[in-house]
């Protein structure tokens, strides 16, 4: 029987793979066979060597996810790169922290634009280009904040809401064509964004007595939510959003 995680031959985009979460899972696609466009402001160095080491294609892509003008030529250079476009993984994202009370213009639209408006049209980009083959995985890298409030966070938590919703309109409109859309919901995970909250000792301690696992997830362990979604084990798997969290949601 054919492995249904095998994904040799298909080509994935990976934005924010640079680091942490990207970074994890552009790894994990790789180990299971994809080969990897990777998108990010920052030096991809090590995500590249990481992947080749795998055994997989890499092909780096600069952009700035902070306005949808780069859109267009990520998907351009993927097909230009490997000819073929399978998988995307929506997870560039950024956070701004203050009190709702105090929270600027300036950093609901520095949030809103790159965690959502940017995530859609790349994938409505990609999904153009998955339509038309008849075939897709997209993947947006939603969060706890996709279900819950927050603190702090008032951008964050809207966009990744929004995010959440995007994924399930998206499911309902390209399911019927071939192409899957689906979400995985981080938990606490150990990355650049989340050192403010690893550094303040009385919120860790409140997070991690709440999370049944009793420890801080590591990006690596969001490879397989993302192999499984990016797989033909997940053809009939659409409009879901999966959490990945130590259990955090069922306390």
């Amino acid at each position: 029987m054919a492995n249904p995680f095998d994904l040799s031959g298909r080509v994935a985009i990976v934005t924010g793979a640079n680091t942490g979460i990207g970074q994890g899972i552009a790894m994990a696609l790789a180990q299971a066979g994809a080969s990897i466009a990777a998108v990010g402001r920052s030096s991809m160095d090590e995500t590249e060597a990481m992947v080749t080491e795998a055994g997989a294609r890499f092909h780096a892509i600069n952009a700035d996810l902070g306005t949808i003008a780069p859109v267009k030529r990520i998907v351009a250079e993927t097909l230009s790169a490997f000819g073929a476009l399978d998988i995307l993984v929506n997870n560039a994202g950024i956070i701004r922290r203050a009190d709702a009370i105090d929270f600027t213009e300036e950093d609901w639209d520095a949030v809103i634009d790159t965690n959502l408006k940017t995530a859609f049209f790349l994938a409505q980009a990609a999904g153009r280009h998955m339509i038309e083959k008849g075939r897709g995985k997209i993947i947006n890298i939603a969060s706890l904040l996709s279900f819950q409030g927050g603190i702090r966070i008032p951008s964050y938590t809207a966009s990744k809401s929004g995010l959440a919703g995007v994924t399930r309109l998206l499911a309902c409109e390209w399911a019927a064509k071939g192409v899957n859309v689906n979400a995985i919901a981080p938990g606490y995970f150990v990355t650049n964004n989340t050192t403010a909250l690893r550094e303040d000792l009385d919120r860790s301690t409140a997070i991690l007595a709440r999370i049944p696992a009793g420890r801080w997830g590591v990006p690596a362990e969001l490879g397989g939510a993302a192999v499984f979604l990016a797989s033909s084990a997940s053809d009939y798997v659409h409009g879901t959003v999966l959490p990945v969290d130590g259990g955090w949601l069922a306390r």
